[in-house]
């Protein structure tokens, strides 16, 4: 299906100043989502950004960029902003790839816009968590889908609550494996990855935001509490983490680190 990646950049970082910048192999690392983000095989890739540092970036490596204003209070009211500016149709498909995942998987993008239907305005992504530490962790975000995959709630507690599970351990989260576990739910960890049609995306800006999305600080919270539906594409790939910390930073460079003799470390150590 045909699809438009719009990519949100704010230079402002608490953590990790000036993180869309920040150089990983000889490119800036908006750069490296705009890349990643091209192998997915959408039509249009763009970044979205409100500073002229990350808009001379991308132009200077070839990216398509957009000026936006200053004052979204989000990524999602920014990325709307570029898509109404496109004049893309109601019912075209737009994908928000955030811009600190510069090893996001192309086909994690495809496959969660491909779950944009009729009556199903909007979609992300999730995968099983294995780890009982991850599922007690409030900085995890889970997600329990109904019987037709799409989200009933989000929350950074552990939810599903195994009742008779954790009331053993919660040091171990419950098999699902086997045909004795066949109705087990194992817990879901939500990817932040969103997909959207057109139309939804320019309504969602009017949405008023809902008390438990300000409770729990999860934006989502707000579709659900309007009454839209969120399909949630259920991976069994293990998503490579994005980019918060100068820690993050450090391992996601290895992964652009270039060998001894090529062309770029020859000319690096020239200078």
């Amino acid at each position: 299906m045909s699809f438009t990646v719009i990519i949100p950049a704010r230079l402002a970082s608490t953590r990790l100043p000036n993180k869309p910048l920040a150089d990983l192999g000889g490119k800036p690392m908006i750069v490296r989502v705009a890349e990643r983000a091209a192998q997915s095989g959408a039509a249009r890739i763009i970044v979205a950004t409100d500073h002229h540092d990350i808009h001379a970036a991308c132009q200077a490596h070839g990216v398509e960029v957009a000026m936006t204003r200053a004052d979204h209070p989000s990524g999602t009211d920014r990325i709307a902003e570029v898509a109404a500016a496109l004049d893309l149709a109601e019912d075209a498909v737009v994908v928000n790839v955030q811009g600190d995942e510069p090893l996001i998987d192309p086909g994690l993008i495809a496959a969660t816009a491909a779950h944009i239907k009729p009556g199903v305005p909007m979609a992300t992504a999730a995968h099983a968590i294995e780890s009982a530490a991850d599922a007690f962790n409030p900085n995890v975000v889970k997600v329990v889908l109904n019987k037709e995959g799409c989200a009933m709630y989000f929350s950074r507690a552990t939810i599903p609550w195994h009742r008779d599970a954790f009331a053993q351990s919660r040091e171990v989260l419950p098999d699902a494996s086997g045909p004795d576990h066949a109705n087990e739910y194992v817990p879901l960890r939500h990817i932040g990855l969103y997909a959207y049609s057109n139309r939804f995306l320019q309504l969602y800006p009017t949405l008023s935001p809902s008390p438990v999305e300000r409770i729990e600080a999860l934006e989502q919270l707000r579709v659900l509490w309007h009454g839209h539906a969120i399909a949630v594409h259920v991976t069994s790939l293990l998503p490579e983490a994005g980019v918060d910390t100068p820690e993050d930073l450090l391992r996601v460079r290895k992964h652009f680190e270039a060998p001894p003799d090529s062309p770029l470390v020859q000319t690096i150590s020239s200078l």
